[in-house]
């Protein structure tokens, strides 16, 4: 962030509260007292294997779809499918996970995250001098491609489980007539729009994280934390207050 950008953001304090950004004490930045780690804590040890296992799982259901595709012999359907099964299982010890013991306000969509993107893009267009508020742990974008890529993932699980009733495995014999060939069509176009959709928003989201300005997130995403400074520069404390890394 450059100078002028802190020094804009520090003029516009007031108008956080009027976003509804400010904690109960009505301030920006941490409480009178508080003092902010030299490594402040972003993801926890389970979410960050959720997320690189995820990720390998993700890949691998990707090549055993379009590599036979772009001409790559193999099989790899008995691959295919049990990336599948261990994908869904992913999935739900993650929204598990989020319902039981994460905070679930923080990747919430309000008024507030909508507010601030709209002044941001007033701010980044010169069309406004107001800086756009510091947000909470996870910015809008980040929200947004979270829920994009849940829709598309469930879709592709949803129809992915379907489709294995029309394959022979050691746990189930075929049954490709328990569905009309209308339904099954329907189910295909689905699963097909949701692969080649999980494809571009991996490779969006490989684009983003080698970014040299975004490397400190993927950093956080390897080692867990962020510097104290990446966290003051980033974020509303007291919409995302800090919590320090613990010493191992």
């Amino acid at each position: 962030m450059t100078g002028t950008a802190k020094a804009q953001r520090a003029g516009v304090a007031g108008d956080a509260s009027e976003a509804g950004l400010t904690g109960a004490t009505g301030q920006v930045g941490p409480a009178k007292g508080s003092a902010v780690p030299d490594r402040v804590v972003r993801h926890r040890g389970p979410d960050r294997l959720f997320h690189w296992v995820n990720a390998a799982v993700v890949l691998t259901l990707l090549g055993t779809s379009f590599l036979p595709i772009a001409g790559l012999k193999f099989d790899w359907i008995t691959i295919h499918w049990l990336a599948g099964i261990v994908l869904t299982a992913l999935v739900f010890f993650h929204i598990l996970r989020a319902l039981v013991w994460q905070d679930r306000g923080s990747m919430g969509l309000g008024r507030a995250d909508l507010k601030g993107a709209v002044q941001g893009v007033r701010w980044g267009a010169r069309l406004s001098r107001k800086a756009p508020p510091l947000p909470g742990k996870y910015p809008l974008p980040q929200k947004l491609f979270h829920y994009g890529m849940a829709l598309v993932i469930l879709t592709a699980i949803v129809t992915g489980l379907l489709m294995l009733l029309k394959i022979d495995t050691p746990f189930w014999g075929r049954d490709p007539y328990i569905l009309s060939g209308k339904t099954w069509g329907v189910i295909y176009v689905l699963h097909g729009l949701s692969a080649m959709a999980v494809l571009a928003m991996v490779i969006v989201h490989v684009y983003f994280a080698i970014r040299p300005e975004k490397l400190w997130i993927t950093r956080s995403m390897i080692a867990g934390w962020i510097t104290r400074k990446e966290y003051e520069d980033h974020f509303d404390p007291n919409l995302w207050p800090a919590e320090g890394k613990r010493k191992s």
